[in-house]
C-alpha cells in the first residue's frame, strides 16, 4: 500500500503529519512530503486515519497489485 498526494489540493494543514509523522512531513513549500514509498503494515492504520483526516482530501491510499 502507498499514499498518493494531489499537490494541487494540498495546502499544508499538517493534519497528516500530526497523525503519522513517520509517513508525512509538511515541507518548506507548504505541501506534504511522503516520507515512505511503501507503507509498512504497522503504519497502515495511521496512514488510513491521516488520509481520512485530510481536510482538503489531497491524500489517497493506493494498493498495488502483485503480478
Amino acid at each position: 500500500m502507498e499514499v498518493a498526494v494531489d499537490r494541487e489540493l494540498c495546502v499544508g494543514h499538517g493534519v497528516c503529519e500530526s497523525i503519522a509523522a513517520d509517513l508525512f512531513a509538511v515541507g518548506d513549500d507548504g505541501t506534504v512530503q511522503i516520507l515512505r514509498t511503501e507503507i509498512p503494515a504497522e503504519l497502515a492504520a495511521a496512514a488510513a486515519t491521516a488520509v481520512a483526516g485530510c481536510p482538503t482530501r489531497a491524500l489517497r491510499l493506493v494498493t498495488r497489485n502483485s503480478q
